[in-house]
């Protein structure tokens, strides 16, 4: 079956590679939401083109580092650690870690040139501080965004996404206003994305997710339910027949 040519934002690997040789980093990310009348928007930042995942449009994060840690065995709270310091770093907000609502962990497929593991939370954006200042270094520029709209620029290539973030913002968009989200977010267990990645009889390359029918078999022509993005290079499509969002 030949393969056709990767989306732009298909940041995995060789597809035939299942076994991954290092460890993913541990990392952890927030979505931070703020009402524009009355209209939920999320705080996206540009990383530089210069570093890894280069270009792409992000919410604040970033690796979990060794001072993160309170206990070594904690490791929620270093990812809660990790959030709030990546964002006083990358956007000059102050949180405290309780406030953010862990939603979802995604590892990426063994094939990902660069692995991270990371935790995804999601909170208010301080209303006393709502000035985001980014460093012009690791990060070029920040927009707040209804999550809808960058999906849509996204469709447009005006701006670039990776999955997680792709399927965050798709979920994100489903609630508004913020309290909504927030609500909505609070009150779901985390969901894990252990990535298979697999390509359906067209050689369309597709992540599959627990679920899916063809999850468990690398199998993305298995018949039934579907929690899977389509990662077409015209466009990615979401498919999750088999998940409530």
């Amino acid at each position: 079956m030949s393969e056709r040519s990767k989306h732009r934002n298909d940041i995995y690997g060789d597809i035939e590679k299942r076994e991954a040789t290092t460890a993913a980093v541990p990392a952890a990310t927030v979505a931070l939401l703020r009402d524009r009348n009355g209209v939920a928007e999320v705080l996206m930042l540009k990383k530089n083109s210069k570093i890894a995942f280069g270009g792409l449009w992000v919410f604040p994060g970033g690796r979990i580092d060794d001072e993160d840690y309170g206990t070594p065995d904690d490791l929620e709270q270093a990812a809660r650690n990790a959030a709030v310091r990546e964002t006083s770093e990358e956007a000059n907000m102050s949180l405290e870690g309780d406030a953010f609502h862990w939603f979802a962990h995604w590892t990426p497929p063994a094939s990902t040139p660069v692995r991270f593991a990371t935790w995804f939370f999601v909170a208010h954006a301080p209303t006393e501080n709502d000035n985001v200042e980014v460093d012009g270094g690791e990060i070029k520029e920040h927009a707040w965004i209804t999550p809808a709209e960058a999906l849509q620029r996204h469709a447009r290539e005006e701006i670039d996404l990776a999955p997680p973030t792709w399927v965050t913002l798709y979920h994100l968009s489903k609630y508004s206003p913020s309290a909504q989200a927030i609500e909505h977010f609070s009150r779901l267990e985390p969901r894990y994305y252990e990535t298979h990645l697999a390509k359906n009889s067209d050689g369309t390359r597709i992540a599959m997710w627990d679920g899916d029918a063809g999850y468990r078999d690398y199998d993305a022509n298995a018949a039934g339910g579907t929690h899977r993005l389509v990662m077409d290079p015209a466009g990615f499509k979401f498919l999750h027949s088999a998940a409530i969002y």
